[in-house]
Order: structure tokens, then sequence, then C-alpha cells
């Protein structure tokens, strides 16, 4: 799979510090990430930065987002952490749309195996994630993706 340029040499320096395995599974998700954005209406251009030392997403261009981070278990070494602000509730809403879907990691993460690959419920929470200041997100957003209107 051929992914996206890095155009920020520290978040690169990120993913190439990571196992085959991790950096991997890394890249797919945020190869989804950006895809997400760039198919979620009013997302805008992604600022790919580091916050916590870990590569973060976020929406500066249109400020319709919270920020979406990534990371490699400190505990374990074939999984890793979709984190979100832990101060809304989208893991909450999370939890609720897809309650067997994902692992929940309190209220800021949800957890994967490198292995694992992502569907479209992951896509569908990023998604949220990158629209949750936007006004007229509820309604559409949060149902689950089998209930969506197309």
């Amino acid at each position: 799979m051929r992914y996206r340029r890095f155009t920020n040499p520290e978040v690169k320096a990120v993913f190439d510090r990571c196992a085959p395995e991790m950096r991997s599974a890394l890249m797919a998700t945020r190869e989804l990430i950006f895809q997400t954005a760039r198919d979620t209406p009013g997302v805008g251009k992604l600022d790919e930065c580091l916050k916590w030392g870990e590569p973060a997403y976020l929406t500066p261009e249109t400020g319709s987002g919270s920020t979406v981070r990534l990371a490699p278990s400190r505990a374990l070494a074939h999984r890793y952490a979709v984190h979100f602000n832990c101060n809304t509730n989208l893991v909450e809403q999370f939890r609720l749309l897809y309650p067997d879907a994902f692992e929940f990691a309190g209220n800021r993460s949800m957890l994967f195996d490198c292995g694992r690959p992502s569907g479209p419920e992951l896509a569908h929470c990023i998604a949220m994630a990158l629209t949750y200041h936007l006004a007229k997100r509820a309604p559409q957003m949060a149902r689950p993706i089998s209930e969506a209107k197309p």
C-alpha cells in the first residue's frame, strides 16, 4: 500500500522508530484518518504534529474537530491506541454506537491489535471526532454506520 508522505520530520521519526508490524498498523490508521478527513464535509485540511510525543491530527483550517492521536501501547508490543480528547463525550458516544466493535480504555481511547484491520466503524468514529465542534454534526453523525443515511 502506498502511504501519504510526511511533511513533519518529527512525526516521521516517531513512525520510523516503531517495529515493522506496529509501523504498518499505525500507517494504515494514519491513512484512514487522512482519507476520512478528505471524505467528511467541513473538516478541511488536517495538521499532523506531535502532542505529548505522539502523532496528532488537528483541524486548524476549519476548527471543526477534536484532536485524534495515535500511540503504540507501552505495555504490549502488538497493540496500539487511537486517543481522543478526554474532555469530550466522544468515547462515550462510540461505546453507545459500537459496544462490541472496539475495546475501550477509559474515556479517551480505543485499543487495537496490530494485525486486526479497521472497518467502517472506525472511520465513522474518526469522522465524529474531526467534526466534533460542528453544530450540525449530531443528527447526521451520531448513529451507527449501519443506520446512517448514504
